[in-house]
C-alpha cells in the first residue's frame, strides 16, 4: 500500500513544531484570524442544533491547538466526551491548561501523518471538528483525511472544519487577502496596538511551505466523494470559510 502521507510536510519538520511559532499564533489568534469568535459562535449554534441531544455524545478535536473550540462546546455542554489531538506538544500542553477542570477530556499528540498512516483514529464519534489545521494538507491527503473522518463518524454524525481556503480565481484572491489585511488592521485598532508586526501577514501566507490551502468547491467534492451527505459552506469570510457534512443515519 502507498504511504499516503509522503508528500505531507512532516509535523517534525514545520513550523508548529517549535515551540516559539505555537506561542505566537495563540497569542495573535484573534487578530490574524478574521471573525474567530463568530466561528465559535456558529460552531456552539451547529452543536446546539444538531449534536447535543444525541445520547452520550462525543467529538474529536484534530489539530486541537490550545484546545478554544473544544472549551467552547464544553462551555455549553460540560456532559460531552472529548478527545483533542495534535502534533505539538506544546499546544496540547496548553489545552490541558485550558480544560483542567472538566474530566471528560482525553488528549492524543499525533500528527495528521499518524492518522493516515498509522490509522490511530482513537474510536467513533458524533462529532468531529478541525480549525485552521487541514490546509496544512496536500489535496490528495485532504481526500483522504475525509475518508478517514467519515469511517470514524457514528451513523448520524457530523463532521466541521473551519480553515483558510484557496480563492477561485486570482482577482477574487487578490480582494479577499485585502478585506483580509483590513480586518487585522480594525483589530489592531480596535484592541489600540500600534504595531507593524503583521504588516507582511499575506507575504508570509503566501511564502510559508506549510500552507496547502485549496479551493472549496474541491474539499466540498472530496467531501461527497468520501460518502458525506448534506455538504455545504456554512459561512465564509474571504479566504476564511467553515464547512463540513454529515453521515447518513
Amino acid at each position: 500500500m502507498n504511504n499516503i502521507g509522503v508528500n505531507m510536510v512532516e509535523f517534525s519538520k514545520s513550523n508548529w513544531a517549535f515551540p516559539d511559532f505555537s506561542q505566537k499564533y495563540r497569542d495573535t489568534a484573534d487578530i490574524i484570524i478574521v471573525e474567530r469568535k463568530r466561528l465559535l459562535s456558529i460552531l456552539k449554534s451547529f452543536y446546539t442544533h444538531f449534536i447535543i441531544n444525541k445520547p452520550d455524545r462525543s467529538v474529536l478535536d484534530l489539530g486541537c491547538g490550545d484546545g478554544i473550540a473544544t472549551y467552547e462546546l464544553l462551555r455549553i455542554d460540560s456532559a460531552l466526551n472529548a478527545t483533542l489531538l495534535d502534533g505539538s506538544s506544546s499546544m496540547l500542553s496548553r489545552a490541558k491548561e485550558r480544560l483542567k477542570r472538566y474530566d471528560n477530556c482525553c488528549f492524543l499528540c499525533a500528527s495528521f501523518q499518524d492518522l493516515l498512516n498509522r490509522r490511530i483514529m482513537p474510536g467513533d464519534f458524533d462529532f468531529i471538528i478541525s480549525s485552521m489545521a487541514i490546509h496544512h494538507l496536500t489535496t490528495v491527503e485532504k481526500a483522504a483525511l475525509f475518508k478517514t473522518v467519515y469511517s470514524h463518524l457514528n451513523p448520524g454524525g457530523y463532521f466541521l472544519n473551519m480553515d483558510v481556503i484557496l480563492s477561485s480565481s486570482e482577482t477574487l484572491e487578490q480582494w479577499y487577502l485585502q478585506l483580509w489585511r483590513e480586518w487585522i488592521t480594525e483589530r489592531e485598532a480596535i484592541l489600540k496596538i500600534d504595531s507593524h508586526e503583521h504588516d507582511d501577514i499575506i507575504k508570509r501566507y503566501k511564502d510559508n511551505g506549510d500552507n496547502n490551502p485549496d479551493p472549496l468547491s474541491t474539499q466540498l467534492e472530496s467531501l461527497q466523494t468520501a460518502g458525506f451527505i448534506d455538504v455545504d459552506c456554512y459561512y465564509k469570510y474571504g479566504i476564511f470559510a467553515m464547512y463540513g457534512g454529515k453521515k447518513a443515519e
